[in-house]
């Protein structure tokens, strides 16, 4: 079995987290896709953060109906800032796949990873990277080892989806109907 790893805040997950993922299984070798929810992102200030019992109640039910995606909690039951180092270390000895888990990095990050990221060298020792189309439709000359997903480029980001929840503005199609309820059903964003 081949996994990719799909880290991020999912600060609410959206339409481009689901669709990414299956165009990993689509385009690329891997059998599952694991998301795997920060605790604190090292890139990010989190924003308008329901906490992380919430994230990861809306993430579940995003991947509804989806069983080749799964959700590992390692980094929320971690203290702290999730490092991608620890989980990498955390998924090995726990999980039976074969060869390197594909980790997934946008190409917003992908040109800073060797300066921005802990210990990168390790990660690549870990991991194969999987760069993921996010605001380049080219593919980035990149001074590591790295595959490009063929994936759509979608103009949705979580900031975006909060952002339209604060101003009443249209946002409903751009989260999976599970998320949409829930953040109707608590009012979340609402005040960010």
């Amino acid at each position: 079995m081949r996994i990719a790893l799909l880290g991020g805040s999912f600060n609410p997950p959206h339409i481009g987290h689901v669709i990414l993922a299956e165009e990993i299984l689509k385009t690329l070798d891997y059998d599952h896709v694991l998301f795997i929810p920060a605790n604190i992102p090292p890139h990010k200030e989190p924003q308008g953060d329901p906490g992380t019992a919430m994230r990861l109640a809306m993430l579940r039910a995003a991947l509804e109906g989806w069983p080749e995606f799964a959700i590992e909690q390692c980094e929320l039951e971690r203290a702290g800032i999730s490092y991608t180092i620890d989980t990498l270390r955390q998924i090995s000895r726990e999980y039976s796949f074969d060869g390197k888990p594909g980790l997934v990095i946008g190409d917003d990050l992908a040109r800073d990873f060797l300066k921005v990221w802990k210990d990168p060298e390790l990660i690549l020792e870990y991991a194969d990277i999987i760069v993921a189309h996010r605001e380049h439709a080219e593919e980035l000359s990149l001074p590591y080892a790295h595959r490009y997903v063929e994936n759509l480029i979608i103009p949705v980001s979580s900031t975006l989806v909060r952002e339209r929840i604060a101003t009443h503005g249209a946002w409903k199609s751009l989260v999976p109907p599970g998320v949409q309820k829930m953040i109707e059903a608590y009012g979340l964003y609402r005040n960010i």
